[in-house]
């Protein structure tokens, strides 16, 4: 009786404290009504919030839409936690309550009565002994014996207090024993409701997530530096990248005779600057113009940005492979072959690139960017390996191969892509002033194809590095460039030129908030 009487003891007090903290780990009011709880919970709030905030961005911001969206999520989440908690108290608290606080005070204010009742007893038992003992030594016998008899009275009755006090102690006890394992199952039941509760938000999570991420993945304004070229174009559902497009454009503007283009480090802000500006598709560009340092090194960066390269690591190798066969004539044939493979959209914007580059090395005798000097610059960002380690690292490891490798692609820029290309392809921009007339200065090609006829292949340079004799096509002949006026190897379409004036970009963002 002692042994349970204290694990009673122990129970009341662990049941009193496990009541306290669970009390604490609620966030609603204990014993108020459903819809008063939902009202004071911090989700609650937060939804509302969220919608508040929702409904002033309005539908056409994307921060809006998801707050809108959220916020009712977490309204639904607040009405799960309301009925989680509810049932919580109905089913735990209340009986842990019961326990610590009614059940086994309870027992033990017994254990407290049978105390006073033994006390009793055995203060009725000494009186009614003594009187016995009086009687012996006394004179006036028949009132002692009186008086012991009434004593004797009260001892029974006092006795059978105790007695049915002690009775009623031991079966509480008892009973308190025997149902631990009932007690014990309220923690089973606690994470029961726990576990049922985080199912029912996690359903309900599940149920909301596509939903909003579909909204996030339909919104075509997201940053285009750092993002897939794939997923930038599909998003905006353009051709060529609007950096790349945005950039070249400019530069075509005032660029072209920039000397140290590409090799010049722009400031640090404009720059900044800029490339915030091109991300959430501002048509505020003229402050640009002024500065085409920072034109060109807005383009590097969106180009060194790309998850993956505009070369792709896919090919890495094969570009590496066509750049080191030794007979001039079959390397260019090999970055004919390499260059086909590339994926459509890589393709069409290194196309695009590649003829701004050959346009721009016409100017070398002025801006110094001669195909070997925008290959040495340039090149690290359109191709690296997949490689660990710093940017530094990087294109120190790659930046051989890929000069060999850009180098006679621009030189060749017409060969490798005849078809003429309207730089304004999105139709956003004006078109820039033709240039004066002037002489290609292209790099010639250190060797003399002029007599020698090679034809780009169908399929990849053997390993012994001979090509297989499918399409044939003239090799480009050094003497082409230097009789040939720029303009016959114009990468704008004469039709284009013929209809546009030069000008600035024109809008480019839908609405005029897109950049608010």
């Amino acid at each position: 009786m002692l042994q349970i009487e204290r694990r009673m003891e122990l129970v009341r007090v662990v049941s009193h404290n496990t009541h306290k903290r669970m009390v604490a780990c609620l966030q609603g009011q204990i014993g108020t009504d459903a819809e008063k709880r939902h009202k004071k919970l911090p989700l609650t709030a937060l939804s509302q919030a969220m919608q508040d905030g929702g409904n002033q961005l309005g539908e056409e911001s994307l921060i809006g839409k998801m707050m809108e969206m959220c916020g009712d999520a977490e309204n639904r989440l607040a009405s799960e936690l309301m009925q989680h908690e509810m049932n919580i108290e109905k089913e735990i608290l209340d009986t842990l309550n019961q326990l610590a606080e009614v059940d086994i005070p309870n027992i033990l204010k017994q254990r407290r009565q049978l105390a006073k009742l033994v006390l009793d007893y055995d203060s009725a038992r000494a009186r009614w002994l003594q009187a016995t003992k009086s009687i012996i030594s006394g004179t006036n016998t028949q009132a002692l014996t009186a008086k012991a008899d009434s004593l004797k009275e009260e001892v029974d009755e006092a006795m059978n207090k105790m007695e049915l006090c002690k009775d009623q102690l031991s079966a509480d006890m008892y009973n308190f024993f025997s149902k631990e394992a009932d007690y014990a199952r309220y923690y089973v039941m606690l994470l029961a409701a726990q576990a049922d509760y985080h199912r029912k938000s996690f359903t309900l999570l599940e149920s909301v997530l596509p939903t909003i991420q579909a909204q996030q993945d339909s919104w075509t304004e997201k940053p285009a530096f750092g993002t897939a070229l794939d997923e930038h174009l599909k998003r905006s559902g353009r051709e060529i990248a609007l950096p790349i497009e945005a950039c070249i454009m400019m530069l075509l503007e005032t660029g072209m005779k920039e000397e140290g283009l590409f090799r010049i480090a722009a400031g640090a802000s404009k720059l900044k600057k800029l490339k915030a500006a091109l991300d959430c598709s501002t048509s505020q560009l003229e402050e640009f113009y002024s500065d085409p340092h920072a034109v060109a090194g807005a383009l590097k960066s969106y180009l060194r940005e790309l998850p993956e390269p505009l070369m792709t690591y896919q090919l890495y190798d094969e570009w590496t492979q066509a750049s080191n066969v030794p007979d001039p004539d079959k390397r260019l044939q090999a970055l004919w072959v390499t260059c086909n493979q590339l994926p459509k959209n890589n393709k069409a914007n290194f196309r695009y690139l590649i003829k701004f580059l050959a346009k721009l090395a016409q100017e070398s005798d002025v801006n110094k960017m001669t195909p070997s000097n925008i290959a040495i610059v340039l090149g690290p960002n359109l191709l690296w390996a997949k490689t660990e380690g710093s940017l530094a690292e990087m294109a120190a490891a790659t930046s051989v191969h890929v000069v060999t490798i850009i180098e006679p692609i621009i030189q060749h820029a017409d060969w490798f892509f005849p078809e003429d290309v309207d730089f304004n392809v999105s139709g956003m921009f004006s078109m820039p002033a033709p240039l004066p007339n002037n002489v290609n200065h292209l790099t010639p090609p250190d060797y003399d194809s002029g007599t020698i006829e090679r034809k780009r292949p169908g399929s990849m340079v053997g390993p012994d590095g001979e090509l297989p004799r499918r399409e044939r096509r003239p090799l480009p002949s050094q003497h082409s460039h230097s009789t040939e006026h720029p303009s016959a190897h114009s990468s704008v379409s004469r039709q284009s030129q013929s209809h546009r004036s030069p000008g600035v970009p024109v809008r480019i963002a839908s609405s005029p908030e897109a950049c608010a």
